[in-house]
């Protein structure tokens, strides 16, 4: 199922990004006691009890005619657009402003549940500040403190009862779902209808063509797929976001119904920062990745041309050591074909399953190999391994104490293990448990 989308809006310095912080359970947007520095919208996955959910954090909303903070403005428009929920948030201890009431104009028009909290209700003796707040007819204000984490469990609480029981087309287990991701004018809906042989999708030249995440249902070979292109840029109205701040939201849906996720890259345009940030999202939700490099009819090349290329991918995704890199052009079809086989691939090594008693011969050759460094005399033992999860594999590793796991321990059991085993384009997870 797709998760909902909550939304944190309102004007500048009421403490928007403390309280996303607190509500993803890290440090992940710039919190500064100045007002603006959140220009750009954030976006993470967070979990309440049963339900979880990606969040957005936005730039302030004031008034004023700066395009900066027109551009502000801007973003928190498109993140209201695309959220289920909105978290309006005020600052108790300024009370309401007139910039409070042009955001709640704007919350009025967007027809979405609102969820009205004020922060920085520190202590209880500061409750009888919120009851200004009813003024907005936003409903109940939810009295919060983001430095102090006080009062975001009922908050969250009222923001749950507001989401959509949103269910999504379910396929056959067979079928391999993979979506296309990547900036705007990459070629992703070019790929799909190279892949079909026909205009089933709407191409254009012109970045954000695609509005909405769209599902084709392809056979080739015996084997059925679902494809799924994602929107570029997202434009309502005069409201165009630029490239580089396209809807990521939708990337991430696709992204979690998918199980193999390519990844398109520009061969004209090179590397850009974006496209690092985009496979992230593909590599944290533990999705089997390919590497597509587009358009690479366009460019002038020589016989290094494809060696330097994928040497440059590498360094720029080390993230992505395991992902097969794949050069095509949607242009001439070149290379097009052979996606699938890889796709195929990646999608069985997804969900392979190791015997533990195979599993545990490797663990300890490599350990004979290369035993564990100890940390203030004490040595790392590995009593046991065994997988208990795929899509992606996930092993437990049960030691005597899983402190003395090092980053680097764990990753050289990682390779090992990827030498023993065919687990090209999906990532591995490895847990340290103590033996009880």
């Amino acid at each position: 199922m797709t998760k909902p989308v909550v939304a944190i809006v309102g004007r500048p310095n009421v403490g928007k990004s403390t309280i996303f912080n607190r509500i993803v359970g890290e440090r992940v947007s710039i919190v500064e006691d100045i007002p603006g520095i959140t220009r750009d919208r954030i976006y993470s996955s967070a979990d309440w009890l049963t339900n979880d959910f990606n969040i957005i954090d936005t730039g302030g909303i004031e008034l004023s005619d700066e395009p900066f903070l027109e551009q502000i403005k801007q973003q928190a428009e498109i993140a209201m657009d695309e959220a289920d929920v909105i978290i309006f948030l005020t600052n108790g201890r300024e009370g309401i402003t007139a910039a409070d009431e042009y955001v709640a104009k704007i919350l009025y028009k967007t027809k979405k549940p609102v969820v009205l909290a004020v922060n920085k209700i520190d202590n209880p003796d500061m409750r009888e500040m919120i009851y200004d707040f009813y003024s907005l007819g936003m409903g109940e204000p939810f009295p919060i403190s983001g430095s102090h984490g006080l009062g975001l469990g009922d908050l969250l609480d009222e923001v749950a009862k507001n989401f959509p029981d949103v269910e999504d087309q379910e396929y056959d287990e067979n079928v391999i779902k993979f979506s296309l991701i990547g900036r705007p004018n990459v070629g992703k809906s070019s790929l799909i209808n190279a892949f079909l042989g026909n205009e089933r999708v709407i191409v254009s030249d012109i970045a954000g063509t695609t509005r909405d995440a769209i599902d084709t249902e392809y056979s080739f070979d015996g084997q059925d797929y679902v494809m799924i292109d994602t929107a570029g840029m997202r434009k309502k109205g005069k409201v165009y976001e630029t490239t580089e701040k396209y809807s990521v939201l939708r990337a991430l849906k696709a992204i979690e119904r998918s199980d193999v996720v390519l990844v398109v890259l520009n061969a004209e345009e090179g590397i850009q920062e974006q496209d690092k940030k985009i496979a992230g999202y593909a590599h944290e939700g533990g999705k089997a990745v390919i590497i597509v490099v587009n358009k690479w009819d366009a460019i002038e090349k020589n016989d290094k041309t494809m060696n330097e290329m994928t040497k440059s991918i590498r360094e720029h995704f080390q993230f992505l050591d395991y992902a097969p890199i794949i050069f095509v052009s949607a242009k001439t079809k070149q290379r097009v074909h052979s996606l699938l086989p890889v796709i195929n691939t990646v999608s069985e090594n997804h969900s392979l399953r190791v015997q533990s008693s195979v599993l545990n011969e490797v663990i300890e050759d490599s350990v004979a190999r290369n035993p564990a460094p100890t940390d203030k005399g004490k040595r790392l033992r590995i009593y046991y391994a065994t997988q208990v999860a795929i899509k992606p594999p996930t092993f437990v590793v049960f030691v005597n104490e899983p402190e003395l796991m090092h980053f680097s321990y764990e990753r050289f059991l990682e390779n090992r293990i990827r030498e023993s085993f065919d687990f090209e384009g999906t990532p591995i997870r490895i847990i340290t448990r103590a033996r009880t």
